[in-house]
């Protein structure tokens, strides 16, 4: 390693040279903008996309929130009566046949039944009826935490 050592020459002894320029201390603030630019593209495209787009008033009741790591399979039956799965509108006769064909784990897929509170009870019976008759057992039913008024 090599170290030099200025005398201080003929100007009073301070060591320094005119010429040389120290180090830059200013951050440069461009690359970090340029990538929360993008973060923040990336959220905004993705956001949307993590919920589930059917319109339904859920009732609520005072049960606790479930952890789930997968995206569940989830029929939908809004006020008017009609079916939804995932966000594709489907007749009630299709609902075995799509979810045959979408199901990852067979007969073991969780699937969630979403029913507006002012849907049709006996339409939501006849959502989940085919469903349980067509093998599938993991049938849960959601619905919003009730808030304390």
């Amino acid at each position: 390693m090599g170290m030099s050592v200025s005398a201080g020459g003929a100007r009073g002894g301070r060591g320094r040279r005119r010429g040389r320029k120290g180090p830059i201390s200013e951050i440069n603030v461009t690359p970090l903008v340029d990538v929360m630019l993008v973060l923040l593209i990336i959220f905004m495209v993705a956001a949307p996309l993590l919920t589930v787009g059917v319109p339904i008033d859920l009732p609520e009741t005072q049960a606790k929130a479930m952890n789930s790591e997968t995206q569940p399979i989830t029929v939908s039956v809004n006020d008017q009566g009609q079916i939804y799965l995932q966000e594709t509108e489907i007749p009630i006769e299709e609902i075995v046949a799509k979810l045959e064909a979408i199901s990852q784990t067979g007969y073991d897929e969780r699937i969630y039944v979403r029913g507006d509170k002012t849907a049709d009870y006996g339409t939501v019976m006849k959502v989940m009826a085919r469903i349980s008759a067509a093998g599938y057992k993991n049938l849960g039913l959601v619905t919003l935490q009730e808030q304390d008024k």
